[in-house]
């Protein structure tokens, strides 16, 4: 099982996905969050097919964070069901792999 992960998370807008960032990061459940601006989102939402377009937040962080990243990330999230799915780093740069350590709690 590898300690490091990339999580997902799409939000509505920027301003909401900077502000979840700042908070995961500053509150050290994640070493860095990137944000993608422009991602289209085709999805089903109660009964029907959605087409939105999104915010994608990609946030490095450990495993063992997952579960306080997700309840963090809940508390601040607009959506009822955010998507926060996780996958596994399965390789990466020693050096950076060290900061992403030292950088979470």
């Amino acid at each position: 099982m590898t300690e490091y992960i990339v999580v997902l998370i799409t939000a509505q807008k920027e301003d909401e996905a900077v502000e979840i960032a700042r908070e995961i990061v500053e509150g050290r459940l994640a070493a860095c969050v990137n944000i993608v601006r422009g991602v289209r989102s085709l999805y089903r939402w109660q009964g029907k097919t959605e087409d939105e377009e999104e915010v994608m937040m990609v946030a490095k962080t450990r495993r063992a964070l997952f579960a306080d990243l997700t309840k963090r990330v809940k508390e601040l999230h607009r959506y009822s069901v955010p998507e926060i799915i996780a996958l596994p780093i399965v390789e990466g740069s020693e050096d950076y792999l060290e900061w992403l350590g030292e950088e979470t709690v």
